[in-house]
């Protein structure tokens, strides 16, 4: 029991010593890899955005630009 408390207050430490690293070392490239996950969303969303907009406007040019995508 007490092997079982000591080894569980050891894990939480170890995971308190990663959190402090990753958020405080590593915060910069963190805070540099959230940003480009929102930059990547914001393109996905434009991106979408133009291709539903295409293919409402040129159907035929939507099919092409798809299949020239998937191939």
């Amino acid at each position: 029991m007490l092997r079982t408390l000591f080894t569980v207050g050891v894990v939480a430490l170890l995971g308190l010593v990663a959190l402090k690293l990753v958020f405080g070392l590593l915060g910069p490239l963190v805070a540099l890899l959230f940003w480009l996950v929102g930059l990547a969303l914001k393109v996905l969303l434009l991106g979408a955005v133009v291709y539903v907009g295409l293919r409402i406007v040129s159907p035929a040019t939507a099919a092409r630009l798809e299949r020239l995508v998937r191939d």
